[in-house]
């Protein structure tokens, strides 16, 4: 009976150093399987449940957070206005993503807008305090300072998405070259003939990406991208009109359209409604992302389906493990590249 007699009579309150101890693994170990992780095996577990039930060990969830430095809490860091926050799916689906993988920590989660300079820098004044552990950074812009100041700070930091092909901070990514290739040859094995895209803003990696898998496609079929056939919007839906509207007045001839979001191809097709082209009949439309404005628009929008969600989900996964610092800084940092799907409907 003594090797189960509950610690605590005389003899203080047991330490998480005790239980790893008592379980025969480390004290990191310990605190994921406290904290409920997946990154533990099955046996593992079970050791470490039974040392927390024979010493009586109670976690302190203040006191563990004073002692380790730890805010318990992470920062969604969205460098876009609420316009864009609440008009597009995407935000959306990656929020709940993160949301859903954070509810069975003890982590608090922060929403945090950047619309001025003013709210950058208060933003980096509050980070570099590390009144929270680590940050989740979403629609990156190539000049976007903060993932440097992350690095420099050596806050814990991953990205949806990348600034470069390069990006030294952890990222979680969608196969977006990829995705657009399938796209444009889905319209090109259609028989369209002239098949013009609007991209996104091309100081972003995913919208470089997006329009180099448009042009893959147009010369694997022996075709030359025409400057003329190629707008860029900025992943709004104004500037998805915008940009069709510039595409019928240089190229009235085209016949399929590849929008690098739902959003741009829900303003190309009211454009291509007002100037009285029927989808698909005279222009072939595909999206990306496969939101729910793929779904409901008339008719049925083709487009590439990204595992938003679990990007974010993905995402929260790779921080826990920089925050816990299971990622070895010293090699190459976690990179994650999603697949995407055609989704084909009617409107291609």
């Amino acid at each position: 009976m003594a090797g189960t007699r509950r610690h605590g009579a005389g003899r203080g309150r047991p330490t998480l150093e005790e239980v790893a101890a008592r379980a025969g693994v480390g004290r990191g170990t310990v605190s994921r399987v406290i904290n409920g992780s997946p990154r533990v095996s099955d046996r593992t577990r079970t050791a470490v449940e039974q040392a927390v039930a024979e010493l009586g060990y109670v976690p302190n969830r203040v006191a563990r957070a004073l002692a380790a430095n730890r805010a318990d809490a992470v920062a969604l860091v969205i460098p876009e206005p609420e316009t864009r926050l609440f008009a597009e799916p995407y935000f959306s689906d990656i929020i709940r993503g993160v949301g859903a993988e954070l509810a069975d920590t003890d982590l608090q989660l922060l929403l945090t807008l950047i619309r001025t300079p003013k709210e950058r820098q208060r933003l980096a004044d509050y980070l570099s305090a590390h009144r929270v552990d680590g940050v989740l950074l979403v629609s990156v812009h190539a000049d976007d300072p903060l993932p440097d100041l992350l690095e420099q700070i050596e806050m814990p930091a991953v990205l949806s998405g990348r600034r470069s092909a390069h990006e030294s901070v952890p990222y979680v990514d969608s196969d977006n070259t990829g995705g657009a290739q399938s796209a444009v040859e889905h319209l090109i094995g259609r028989g369209r003939s002239t098949v013009a895209t609007i991209t996104g803003p091309l100081d972003m990696y995913v919208a470089q990406c997006r329009l180099e898998g448009y042009g893959a496609a147009i010369r694997a079929a022996g075709r030359e991208v025409e400057p003329e056939l190629v707008a860029a919007a900025d992943f709004t839906e104004e500037g998805g009109r915008r940009a069709m509207s510039q595409l019928l007045d240089q190229r009235p001839d085209l016949d399929g359209v590849f929008a690098a979001s739902d959003v741009m191809a829900a303003g190309a097709r009211q454009v291509l409604r007002e100037s009285g082209r029927r989808v698909p009949d005279d222009v072939a439309l595909v999206g990306f992302e496969d939101s729910a404005v793929a779904r409901h628009m008339d008719p049925p929008l083709t487009s590439v389906r990204q595992a938003t969600e679990e990007m974010g989900r993905a995402m929260v996964r790779v921080l826990l493990e920089e925050i816990e610092g299971l990622s070895d800084r010293t090699s190459k940092r976690p990179q994650m590249v999603l697949p995407t799907q055609l989704v084909r409907r009617e409107s291609s």
